[in-house]
């Protein structure tokens, strides 16, 4: 077994979801997408996103294509509504509790005290929540019988990414930035450092990552938020002034500010993208794609949603990885003839090393 390195334990980053605070507002106006159940079914999904909203070509837009795909099959209509700030985020929840939602989806991280304070409140309600554990209190289970997490191991497909993105570079050095220092962005960061540590290894090589710190196993760079602004953009450039030709943003819609940086700078530069193949749902960038780092966060959503539906809902933490599919390296698409020729078989093969654990890739959620 090649082990890469260790990480920072489960328990630590289980611990860190505590910290992130819902606030108080008043109670939100009806949501636009609000119907009532249909087709027999007393089935009523429904989803609250992070602030990046449901348009933000990221997790929210895909959580919310997956609550859509299993309404569409139960033959009822979901009920959404969007986040502006972190303090609708607590009266979101009431406010769907309220109108008798049946399971209720929380997109993020960052919405983790607040679910966990209406799931306690309303437990005859299901809930699930992306990319968190559900322990605030840090004892290493769900805090709530009737929380799903919905947990993605994004490091071992980050690691292809990281492998790629060496394999691909020119100058010797790729870098990566994200928005919040929390674990659902710093694993991409911390998989895609090892990728490159392991092609180094393997081809002889010495290539750097910028904005990571190998020694401390942590980001040096990120934008305090998720939003696509004049920050992300000023974080992407001090990356790209570095000498980076490959750029890693982590962080739903901070890759459009990394995008309007590589163009602005006039450098060839390649991008990846995070969580959907950001060449299929933002082809405003695809030309500067190398690839993207997928976590198939709709399916994943349309399998809980539908499995409440059934009476099969438990709260026991879905985690998506290699194997299980719920992780994933998307194709090269217009960059499939500017990397070296070999270098799809190669990845080919580093993802069956993974998955039978020839290759250990380390992650808060790999337990190593």
């Amino acid at each position: 077994m090649i082990t890469i390195r260790k990480a920072a334990t489960i328990g630590l980053a289980l611990a860190a979801s505590g910290v992130v605070l819902a606030g108080c507002a008043s109670a939100p106006a009806a949501p636009d997408d609000t119907s009532s159940t249909g087709s027999g079914s007393d089935a009523l999904p429904c989803m609250v996103s992070d602030t990046g909203g449901f348009d933000d070509h990221s997790f929210n837009e895909l959580g919310a294509d997956g609550i859509k795909e299993a309404a569409k099959d139960l033959g009822v209509d979901p009920t959404l509504v969007e986040s502006k700030t972190d303090s609708d985020y607590a009266p979101n929840l009431q406010a769907l509790a309220a109108q008798g939602c049946t399971i209720i989806v929380s997109v993020g991280f960052n919405l983790s005290a607040a679910t966990v304070d209406a799931a306690k409140a309303n437990p005859d309600i299901q809930y699930a929540i992306i990319d968190d554990a559900a322990d605030n209190d840090g004892d290493g289970k769900v805090d709530a019988p009737n929380i799903k997490p919905i947990l993605s191991d994004t490091a071992q497909a980050a690691f292809l990414g990281g492998y790629a993105a060496a394999a691909y570079s020119k100058t010797g050095k790729v870098g990566t930035f994200g928005g919040l220092e929390i674990p659902p962005v710093t694993i991409f960061m911390d998989g895609f450092a090892q990728g490159v540590e392991y092609y180094n290894q393997q081809n002889g090589k010495n290539v750097q990552v910028v904005g990571w710190d190998v020694a401390a196993d942590k980001g040096t760079s990120f934008t305090g938020g998720f939003d696509a602004n004049d920050t992300a953009k000023a974080t992407a450039q001090a990356v790209i002034d570095q000498g980076v030709d490959v750029l890693l943003p982590v962080g739903g819609p901070i890759y459009q500010s990394g995008a309007q940086a590589i163009r602005d700078s006039g450098k060839d530069i390649a991008l990846i993208g995070v969580d959907a193949d950001v060449y299929l749902t933002d082809p405003s960038v695809k030309d500067l794609l190398l690839t993207s780092i997928q976590k198939q966060v709709g399916d994943d959503v349309k399998t809980v949603v539908e499995d409440s539906a059934k009476g099969d809902f438990s709260s026991d933490p879905f985690i998506g990885t290699l194997e299980n599919g719920g992780v994933g390296l998307a194709p090269f698409h217009d960059f499939e003839s500017k990397v070296p020729s070999d270098l799809q078989s190669t990845i080919d093969s580093i993802k069956a090393d993974i998955i039978s654990g020839k290759i250990k890739v380390t992650s808060y959620l790999s337990g190593n």
